[in-house]
């Protein structure tokens, strides 16, 4: 690899499109000309020219200022910013072996050069001084709060240490950024290495459209006129769901949830128990006795312990609610003369033979009603009627792959507000999942700034030119992602630090699970929800199903859910050393929470990479959870003002959540919106979990 480096380093400057201005509509990335190797030497040179900037604020003989120390730092980094953006896209996104050396490369490079400049003893000084003198300084609300940020996360990082302990800090950041790209590394080639072909007697049980899709994937990897299952969980759950092959079933569900835990090159588990280790190491070198006591002091719950109250009174009544499902289940296997005990990957199988059953409804029967485009159409419709803003396409804009999508984003008064790019099928190149980045966030430090706003999915596409069809789950993911993206497109604050998404991790969920109340509202699916062939709006009978069956399987979802946030919580509570069996101590802990054997982890650690492929969750998979106390309570108030639109809530919920970043501390913003704090009541009601005494 550091051949082909050295080699790509001395292209000239004037060669790479990473390091010119970018002669494109709205100044957005020329991916058409961005190969790999222009990548090593503009992380160089924006390195460069970050140390230099920042060597800069440090050596100033000014006395330290708002503006040349905070401010500065905020104009620090732009080509930094600028190629990291592009880059990351590309490495998640549409990845290939080259890009995946580089970014070995980089992560260590990334970590040596943050490492000094978050712990530089010189420049904290300035920041501390300006920080302990605060009240003194004439700043505005979003300058305090950006002073009080600042100071955080460089007194976080370790600013404060000693030379020795900084020295350990360093190495130890290094080390994380390493085994971070390896975990994500591992899991994305067990993704692509696996898939199973679907002969003709294979497809008992199997959708016209699954077929279409499974024809579509085999499509993507060269196997045109097969069909084949992938580890993309927009091809695992539905096969799960609909398949009646039982031994196919169980070969999928094993395969899926043994990715990263293989014995292979790809194998997680030494990763896991090294991150982990790591991980402990730093937060005593910075004065927490765990992980997660550190990772939670700079959130909105604050301890473990609120987190784990939180969590385990949502497992009760959801425990509750899976164990009825599964002998319900296991009543239905009898009546078809199964002689076998319900497994995991019959679950979902059963689950919809029961729904279908109670509510006289499954996933199948509204699939043709919703069309990816369509669902699309309601997303940008709703975020029309609540904030003004329209999406207009257009083909002008560079993308990454054929299939994105760029929309430019007005606001009321036709006003450019940024670009929204949609990325939504699955390919081998991609990983697993679905989220929301971006290519430029909003600022207004120097001249108003227009995000560059990404949604990535994983939908399965149509096969033939039929259009995708997305399953209640792939909608709700959709407006999900939408939700961040909206976050990221209204964001109104001046500093880039602030900008969008840039919030604690719990509160970061609220305005996309909020969002995706929209979507399952009936008047929005009876404009949206048209059938893919006809044009026919979804039956009042079909809908009035939908909405009843919305809770059916919610101990389920809760299950999984839940198991999966509490070993997160355990294994950054616990000492290091009592995970380094990482299965033994899965199974233990799953044991101690009375796991139902037919349920399993939605991630299993070696999987796990909201918390191991970087550490952005760490310690923190709980905040969906958190969140959603917040956005159960939210929709109340349209629910409550007689209008899922209503003018002012809409305006509330824009000026005070929306579009303030991470300008204002959180639980600020939305007692600002709801006029009082969260009920968590709403989160036990949302999901249809009443409290019961629990089941044997």
């Amino acid at each position: 690899m550091s051949e082909t480096l050295e080699n790509t380093a001395s292209a000239p400057a004037q060669a790479n499109p990473l390091l010119a201005a970018w002669q494109t509509p709205f100044e957005t990335p020329p991916f058409a000309e961005i190969a790999p190797e222009h990548f090593i030497p503009a992380f160089e040179q924006a390195f460069a020219d970050h140390s230099a900037e920042i060597a800069a604020i440090t050596h100033d003989p000014s006395l330290p200022d708002f503006a040349n120390t905070i401010t500065a730092l905020e104009r620090s980094g732009k080509l930094l910013a600028k190629v990291s953006a592009v880059f990351y896209d590309l490495v998640s996104a549409n990845s290939n072996p080259a890009i995946l050396a580089i970014d070995k490369e980089v992560s260590l490079r990334m970590a040596r050069h943050w490492s000094p400049i978050m712990m530089n003893a010189v420049l904290f000084g300035r920041i501390a001084m300006l920080h302990d003198n605060r009240a003194s300084l004439t700043l505005t609300g979003e300058q305090m709060r950006l002073l009080e940020r600042t100071y955080t996360r460089f007194h976080r990082a370790g600013a404060g240490l000693s030379e020795d302990a900084k020295k350990r800090m360093a190495e130890i950041n290094e080390r994380l950024a390493h085994l971070g790209t390896a975990f994500s590394h591992h899991l994305l080639g067990d993704e692509q290495d696996w898939f199973m072909e679907l002969l003709e007697g294979d497809r008992a049980g199997l959708s016209d459209s699954f077929i279409a899709s499974a024809k579509a994937a085999a499509e993507e990897r060269g196997m045109t006129g097969k069909a084949i299952v992938t580890l993309s969980r927009s091809s695992v759950e539905p096969f799960l769901k609909s398949s009646a092959r039982r031994d196919l079933r169980e070969k999928v569900f094993k395969a899926f949830t043994a990715r990263g835990d293989n014995g292979n090159a790809n194998d997680n588990n030494a990763v896991i128990v090294e991150i982990l280790s790591l991980r402990e190491e730093s937060a005593r070198l910075l004065g927490f006795p765990t992980f997660a006591a550190y990772r939670l002091e700079d959130s909105m719950a604050k301890t473990p312990e609120a987190v784990r109250s939180l969590l385990e009174r949502v497992w009760k009544p959801a425990r509750t609610r899976a164990l009825a499902d599964r002998d319900a289940m296991q009543g239905l296997i009898a009546e078809e003369g199964g002689n076998f005990a319900l497994a995991p990957w019959d679950w979902r199988y059963y689950a919809e033979k029961l729904r279908q059953a109670k509510a006289n409804f499954d996933d199948a029967a509204i699939k043709p009603y919703l069309a990816l485009d369509h669902m699309i159409e309601a997303a940008f419709d709703c975020a029309g009627r609540l904030f003004g803003v329209t999406f207009t396409e257009r083909n002008d804009i560079p993308v990454w792959h054929p299939d994105v999508r760029v929309w430019e984003v007005k606001d009321a008064e036709g006003h450019h507000k940024g670009l929204f790019y949609g990325d939504y099928f699955a390919r081998p190149s991609k990983r697993s999942g679905a989220w929301m980045t971006s290519l430029r966030d909003q600022q207004k430090l120097d001249g108003a700034i227009a995000p560059l706003i990404i949604n990535v999915c994983n939908f399965a596409k149509g096969a033939d030119g039929e259009p995708s069809l997305l399953s209640p789950d792939d909608a709700r993911t959709l407006f999900h992602e939408f939700g961040h993206g909206l976050h990221g497109m209204l964001s109104n604050v001046t500093y880039p630090s602030l900008s969008g998404t840039s919030v604690f991790t719990d509160f970061v969920e609220l305005p996309s699970q909020l969002y995706e109340h929209w979507q399952e509202q009936p008047q929005v699916l009876q404009q949206f929800a048209r059938h893919y062939q006809t044009g026919e709006p979804l039956p009042e009978d079909l809908l009035k199903r939908f909405l009843a069956a919305r809770k059916f399987n919610q101990g389920f979802a809760t299950v999984e859910f839940v198991s999966s946030a509490l070993i997160d919580l355990e294994f950054h509570t616990q000492p290091a050393v009592a995970s380094r069996d990482v299965r033994a101590f899965e199974r233990t802990e799953l044991e101690k929470i009375g796991m139902p054997e037919e349920i399993v982890l939605r991630h299993r650690p070696t999987q796990f990479g909201h918390i191991f492929s970087g550490d952005h969750y760490a310690a923190g998979y709980y905040s969906y959870m958190w969140s959603e106390v917040m956005d159960a309570d939210a929709f109340g108030a349209f629910e409550e003002a007689g209008d899922i639109f209503d003018p002012e809530v809409a305006r509330r919920l824009h000026d005070d959540i929306y579009s303030t970043g991470g300008s204002v501390d959180p639980e600020a913003a939305y007692v600002a919106f709801r006029g009082r704090e969260p009920e968590p009541e709403a989160l036990l009601r949302q999901r249809g979990l009443v409290e019961t005494p629990e089941a044997a």
